[in-house]
């Protein structure tokens, strides 16, 4: 048991230098929200076409988001290269159609094909909006592009009958049309008119387009050279300090001894800690559906309108499938996440108050409540089936991806996270009593709190907020809440999960932790603006973000560094953790699975998040197959395989360490990790390769149109990664099968410790 201690284990050096890092880099965001703000691209009282009359208000342009996100739209194609990846981008496509459309009205005039083209561009680059009046007048030829575009998504999204290819929403109204015409014009705008006072556009002359006389802007290449510099100058700094002081990193205790744990199927359990098996039986219910619907949206790369012959794009189409996967991997992971911390409370604190169970079961039925009826609201705002009226931003979709959920179920699940937090916090109580707040039980209460503070920001947009601000926000839940809190979080339950079992000293993982906090708030915090490079921010956002973002990959290559001293934690007992079949040490699959957030984490978030985080390589690449590398990588392998591990040493105190628990175990292992791989290396990546080899032959919005999948080479990579999913499929059996063994087996008494 972790014994509570008046005075700081490590040096106060350490608790001041993680409250700077952290000060800084959210002072700098502090600045660059404020920036954000006053900065942002205009939204046009009125667009007015040459001749005076009125294109589209406003409120065209707001009603038109809107219509973007009842209608799943992000989870369909992309907006300024954020969203679903099979569809176009729809920036993209309206500027390039648009000023197509625009040439050939210039043409039609007896201009040459060169000066009709060269006038495009000027025009393209204009900015004629007067920021008195709030007035955009559009030259001729923008007028042209508009009005063709909205015949061109009037059949676009028209009767299922009519469409070819990927079902699309069918919009009725022509009205509808026009607004939704209306906001990608905008969109389309802020991509190649010239920001007041800059040589570029609002999105730093993003996406690439000839008709647009959109290329790099110098910034894009500088930032992308010094964000190298920045890399491996820390990544040296790091390396020495690494070198020079042995005592960082894992080292196993000296006392450990593999053979003296005791098994933890006799420990007794609280009454709180039984009720942690209602919640993995739900985890594994959500990975088995996450799955089966990663199944179904890689099989509409292949057949657009079907699933292996049977039509289910009335049913379940692809914006919907997209959607309901990303929100329940979400559900997935923060479940696990819920049901370890109410786990390993009682551990730390050494009892538990009265009564822990039933809050437990309260916020299990809470969570139940959110994922039944955040799904139902999404299917029935996509489907267009809520009632005229109805508050579909509240309890429909809110189309934002990751943050699809009604503002309604947002709320529930912050409030839930919130009685999540207050468990932990009754439970730990007394062991805080007394206890030096820089050591690790405080430090377990302040990631805890990090967690509901920081997805609560995904809040601080409206209904009819400003696209930029809104990407402003949604990332600090998709970046900071992810790939920042939940990192630190899962780091100190780690560091006390191997405290408790004695497998290394206390002061080793508060080290550990400390080093989490400063090296993830000196790249992280701030590399949050690497999403936001071409959504309308201005430069320097990139500047800030492209700068430490890479330093984001320095504390993931000392993943590299300490793996071989962690897979051989308790070696100095004579046994490795892992150099037995699961009779010594109890949780080996349990440590594979973190192994396996090691490996993902340096491959997934370091290697592949970097190679796409370059400003000069997101310029082309954003939206495409290899962000969907980076995303699978990343979530699955990093948040996913994480949660699999707390599945695994939780069935440990529930489930005997029998031959069919350890078979399962192995499997679940296994093919869950290869068929993730062959998923990657075998389709997301190559795909993602020819994608990129598209776009720099000819043009960005072709290579997002989607006919770029049925190119014959892409197919055949498209086919080859079934075999990786039916195996991660089958990976997902065994963690079913435990679960329902685990709450088969809830009720089991332990054996008094002697």
């Amino acid at each position: 048991m972790y014994e509570r201690r008046k005075d700081m284990i490590l040096s106060p050096g350490w608790l001041v230098t993680a409250i700077v890092t952290f000060v800084f880099g959210f002072t700098v965001l502090g600045y660059l929200a404020f920036r954000d703000k006053t900065d942002k691209a205009p939204v046009p009282v009125q667009v007015l076409a040459s001749d005076g009359s009125r294109l589209y208000t406003g409120n065209d342009i707001i009603a038109g988001q809107n219509l973007f996100q009842k209608y799943g739209l992000m989870q369909y194609g992309t907006i300024f290269g954020h969203g679903a990846y099979l569809g176009p981008d729809f920036t993209a496509q309206y500027l390039h159609l648009a000023g197509d459309q625009a040439r050939l009205f210039y043409a039609a005039q007896k201009m040459s094909p060169a000066d009709a083209e060269q006038r495009v561009r000027a025009e393209q680059k204009m900015n004629n909006y007067q920021a008195g009046s709030g007035i955009l007048t559009f030259s001729p030829g923008q007028t042209a592009g508009y009005r063709s575009m909205i015949g061109y998504y009037q059949q676009w999204f028209g009767p299922p009958n009519t469409q070819q290819g990927l079902q699309r929403p069918y919009l009725r109204d022509p009205e509808d049309i026009r607004k939704l015409t209306s906001y990608f014009s905008w969109a389309a705008w802020l991509c190649a008119a010239q920001r007041p006072g800059t040589s570029h556009s609002y999105t730093n002359n993003w996406p690439p387009d000839d008709l647009a006389d959109n290329k790099p802007t110098p910034g894009v290449v500088m930032w992308s050279v010094l964000s190298l510099v920045a890399l491996l100058c820390g990544a040296g700094i790091i390396f020495f300090l690494f070198g020079r002081y042995e005592w960082l990193g894992w080292h196993a205790a000296e006392e450990y001894q593999a053979e003296a744990i005791r098994p933890p199927e006799d420990l007794p359990l609280t009454p709180s800690q039984r009720t942690v098996a209602w919640y993995f039986l739900v985890v594994s219910g959500l990975f088995l559906v996450l799955g089966l619907l990663g199944g179904v949206n890689a099989h509409y790369h292949v057949e657009r309108a079907g699933f292996y012959g049977v039509s289910i794009a009335s049913l379940l189409p692809y914006n919907l499938s997209r959607m309901w996967h990303v929100q329940v991997s979400l559900f997935f992971v923060a479940s696990s996440f819920l049901a370890m911390g109410i786990f390993l409370a009682p551990m730390i604190a050494g009892k538990e108050p009265r009564h822990q169970d039933k809050l437990s079961l309260v916020l299990l039925a809470a969570l139940v409540v959110v994922v039944v009826g955040s799904l139902s609201g999404e299917a029935a705002s996509l489907s267009g089936k809520l009632p005229e009226g109805a508050p579909w931003f509240w309890i429909g979709s809110q189309g934002w991806e990751y943050l699809d959920l009604g503002r309604l179920w947002q709320i529930l699940l912050t409030a839930g996270m919130l009685i999540w937090l207050f468990i932990l916090v009754r439970g730990m109580r007394e062991r805080l009593k007394g206890e030096h707040p820089g050591n690790m039980p405080w430090l377990f209460i302040y990631s805890a709190v990090s967690i509901p503070l920081f997805y609560a920001a995904g809040m601080l947009y409206g209904e009819t907020t400003h696209f930029t601000q809104v990407e402003f926000w949604r990332f600090w839940v998709v970046h900071l809440w992810v790939e920042d809190f939940l990192e630190l979080f899962t780091t100190i339950m780690v560091a006390f999960v191997f405290v408790l079992l004695g497998v290394v000293r206390v002061r080793v993982a508060t080290t550990i932790i400390y080093l989490d906090i400063i090296l993830y708030s000196v790249g992280g915090v701030i590399g949050t603006m690497h999403h936001l490079y071409f959504s309308g921010t201005p430069e320097m956002h990139m500047a800030w973000g492209a700068f430490f973002s890479a330093m984001e990959v320095i504390p993931l290559l000392l993943l590299t560094y300490e793996a071989w001293r962690f897979m051989r934690l308790g070696a100095p007992a004579g046994n490795s953790m892992l150099s037995t079949a699961g009779t010594v040490f109890p949780h080996k699959w349990a440590v594979m699975f973190l192994i396996a957030v090691g490996f993902w984490n340096f491959l997934g978030a370091g290697v592949f998040g970097f190679l796409i985080n370059l400003p000069i390589v997101s310029y082309y690449e954003i939206g495409t197959q290899w962000t969907a590398n980076h995303g699978h990588a990343a979530l699955m392998g990093v948040y996913g395989m994480l949660s699999l591990g707390f599945f695994m040493f939780v069935t440990r105190y529930f489930v005997p360490l029998d031959r069919a628990s350890n078979r399962a175990m192995a499997i679940a292992f296994w093919c869950t990790n290869l068929g993730l791989a062959w998923m990657l290396f075998i389709n997301l990546f190559p795909v993602g390769l020819l994608q990129m080899n598209q776009i720099l032959a000819t043009a960005y919005w072709h290579g997002r149109e989607p006919d770029f999948f049925s190119l014959p080479l892409v197919r055949l990579f498209e086919w080859l990664r079934f075999p990786g999913d039916a195996l991660f499929i089958v990976g997902i059996l065994p963690v079913v099968y435990l679960a329902v063994r685990m709450f088969l087996n809830r009720k089991r008494e332990g054996v008094p410790a002697r």
